[in-house]
């Protein structure tokens, strides 16, 4: 390649080609630009008089937004709505398992979850509620911290016991409104309360948060049920926590995916300490025995049902033997007296003849 040699006519050829491009391309942009420019000054003429016009408008000092009333911790981070989560799920799941978790990975939950789903659906053929209840079942990883304050706060703060706050509307009417959400300042001062002041009285045996607090150790996961179902309750703990005779895991010809290794895996790093069950706390003992009821809740009402009327059925008796007892008693009491009478009459009649 031959070298390039330097040439000052060219250098001036360009340069004239250059700048011509240039004042070209200046007289085509600087067309359009023109009403583009007055078009921005009306525009921020517009807002500066509809800014005047506002200047006088100012909100009260005390007003408080409806959609962000005042809480006693930031609201918008992802600790608070866990908080919100969990106490919204203690309210309306009567039904709650706890299991200790020993570092599963994705891939484990995953088979965990497919065959506790598979073990409910087979529950769920028997009829639509069923259907229901598997389809809404959830087994879930919870922060074991945020569910302990999640379990202060269903139990000692009562949201119908907080009094109303007067604020001002935003007409500037004073009104009084009720700030009794669970990140407010009364459910952060009730917990307080009740379990971090030093003369605070000790908390009575019969707590359910005194009954589950020495549960919530460690990594926690929760095993939900929409529903008081002891027919699945049975289905769940025979594959996450199996114990045979009572609740013995699958066949392997019935479920072969829950002997797969990264199943089995699974499993092995889950344990069940306990649950909640309609508000009370039961020990692994007592979520083996709801599980085993027969027939389920239907079969348990029929057994209280027939004891009330035994019950009954004993007591009219009782009561029926001690009425018929006393009657006898005056009846023969009675016979008595009137043979004693007609016996003084015939002796008052012998004499007399």
């Amino acid at each position: 390649m031959p070298p390039r040699l330097r040439c000052a006519a060219a250098r001036g050829l360009g340069c004239t080609v250059n700048t011509a491009r240039i004042a070209k391309h200046s007289a085509v942009l600087l067309l359009p630009l023109a009403p583009a420019t007055v078009s921005v000054s009306r525009q921020y003429a517009t807002a500066a008089a509809a800014v005047s016009q506002l200047s006088g408008f100012r909100l009260p000092d005390d007003y408080v937004p409806p959609t962000k009333p005042p809480t006693a911790r930031p609201a918008d981070t992802r600790k608070s709505q866990l908080l919100r989560t969990y106490t919204s799920l203690l309210r309306s799941t009567p039904l709650i398992l706890i299991f200790q978790h020993n570092n599963l990975t994705a891939v484990e939950w995953a088979a965990v979850r497919r065959e506790l789903r598979l073990a409910l659906g087979s529950i769920a053929s028997e009829g639509a509620d069923s259907a229901e209840i598997a389809s809404r079942a959830q087994l879930q990883v919870m922060r074991t911290r945020i569910l302990d304050v999640a379990l202060k706060i269903v139990e000692f703060h009562d949201p119908s016991s907080v009094a109303p706050t007067t604020v001002s509307a935003l007409t500037g009417d004073r009104v009084q409104v009720v700030y009794n959400h669970d990140l407010s300042k009364a459910a952060y001062k009730a917990v307080r309360a009740a379990t971090k002041q030093p003369d605070a009285p000790p908390l009575p045996e019969s707590s359910a948060y005194v009954q589950i607090a020495p549960l919530l150790v460690g990594p926690l996961a929760v095993l939900t049920l929409p529903a008081v179902s002891p027919a699945h309750l049975a289905a769940a703990l025979s594959v996450l926590a199996p114990s045979p005779p009572a609740f013995p895991a699958p066949s392997k010809k019935k479920s072969p995916g829950y002997y797969d290794p990264v199943a089995q895996g699974g499993f092995q790093k889950l344990m069940l300490v306990g649950g909640r069950i309609e508000d009370k706390v039961f020990d692994l003992e007592g979520v083996k025995w709801v599980g085993g009821i027969d027939g389920g809740l239907d079969a348990l009402r029929a057994q209280l049902v027939y004891l009330l009327q035994s019950a009954g059925l004993g007591l009219t008796t009782a009561l029926e033997g001690a009425s018929k007892s006393l009657w006898l008693t005056m009846e023969s009491r009675r016979s008595v007296l009137e043979e004693e009478q007609s016996g003084g009459k015939e002796a008052e009649k012998k004499e007399s003849s």
